[in-house]
């Protein structure tokens, strides 16, 4: 049986309902909260700042090191608190997605850290959790060529579509599903970050990067209508 219809509604080309906020975290550098639907990820910036150990510092640029944690309580079944092999590696696809975008050369011997974390998870978690490290660099000042944008374009059945959600990942029957995740960056466009899990020919995975794109230039402006709001409010022109 074709997939004809998205479980709770949606077109295709539609994704939950996205809300982002900047200065959630009062202490940090800089801060923001990006959802989509019942997926929220809270990003936490500090820096640049002197990296120790002395050792590892550059003197001809700085570091970035991200960190992200999905809480206890972020899905039905409780988390065992701590780092695991999943939580290492999206952090490390999440500085890979990061750092184009980011001027780390114009501050040698330092580090920039990213903390994201997932308080309530409803699939796309990395992609949400890039979306927030986006705005929060740049609610904290570090230099950006650009921001960075992050979906999750799913194959089910036949049928490519934007923001998948837990419901459609789960979702077994024809052909099963396939989910792709996959970051641009916002003037450029370039993919800034790609994974697939699933099985797709290649027609269709160069349907779902278009359709990612689209989906993303979406995202990005509510990412620069939130960030112009901070500045608006500030005087800033």
């Amino acid at each position: 049986m074709a997939y004809t219809k998205r479980i709770d509604g949606r077109k295709f080309n539609e994704t939950r309902e996205i809300k982002a906020k900047i200065g959630v975290v009062p202490n940090a550098d800089g801060s923001a909260m990006f959802s989509f639907g019942d997926t929220v990820a809270i990003a936490a910036v500090y820096g640049p700042r002197q990296l120790h150990p002395q050792h590892l510092q550059n003197p001809e640029k700085g570091l970035l090191r991200c960190n992200y944690s999905m809480l206890s309580f972020s899905v039905n079944e409780r988390i065992r608190p701590g780092p695991n092999k999943r939580s290492t590696e999206i952090s490390k696809i999440t500085e890979w997605s990061l750092a184009p975008a980011i001027l780390i050369d114009e501050f040698p011997n330092t580090v920039v850290d990213v903390h994201i974390a997932i308080p309530q998870a409803d699939a796309s978690t990395r992609c949400a959790g890039i979306n927030a490290a986006s705005l929060a660099l740049a609610h904290a000042g570090v230099p950006m060529k650009e921001l960075v944008t992050s979906v999750s374009i799913g194959k089910i059945d036949k049928q490519l579509v934007a923001d998948v959600s837990k419901a459609e990942e789960d979702y077994e029957e024809g052909e099963g599903a396939t989910d792709i995740a996959m970051s641009f960056l916002s003037r450029s466009e370039k993919l800034a970050h790609i994974q697939l899990d699933g099985k797709i020919s290649p027609k269709e995975l160069n349907e779902a990067i278009k359709l990612g794109l689209e989906t993303c230039k979406k995202i990005r402006k509510i990412q620069e209508d939130v960030l112009k709001s901070i500045k608006d409010e500030k005087g800033e022109k």
